[in-house]
């Protein structure tokens, strides 16, 4: 749930940045369509000026990939009882072990619930 309440924050930020004029500057493919030239949304997907299907089968291959092999709650040597999908590489420390039990517990909670919000927030 943690990973995937992340990835739906994450989801729904892009959601409203395209929607708000925002997008990638460049070309999406070897052909020089631009970022902007394809609808927002679920159209990018389904729609008559949607993505290729071989992007869109690009996309969910690597999504796949990620899900599979690399966001694991076992990955970077969790110990048993660790809370999952805690930083475990010591590359970000925004000092969690000085907080007491009580504040990472509220801390968790929180996320948890933004986390659920951005979930049905991306499905409309």
């Amino acid at each position: 749930e943690i990973k995937h309440g992340r990835i739906s924050q994450l989801a729904f930020l892009g959601q409203i940045t395209t929607r708000a004029g925002y997008h990638l500057p460049g070309d999406i493919d070897s052909a020089g369509d631009s970022f902007d030239s394809f609808p927002n949304g679920f159209a990018a997907i389904g729609g008559p000026d949607s993505i290729p299907g071989a992007g869109t089968g690009q996309i969910l291959f690597f999504i796949g990939f990620l899900e599979l092999l690399v966001m694991k709650d076992s990955a970077n040597g969790a110990e048993p009882g660790d809370f999952v999908g805690d930083f475990r590489n010591g590359a970000l420390d925004f000092g969690w072990d000085t907080f007491d039990e009580e504040t990472q517990l509220s801390k968790r909670a929180i996320e948890l619930n933004n986390g659920r919000a951005a979930m049905m927030g991306i499905l409309g």
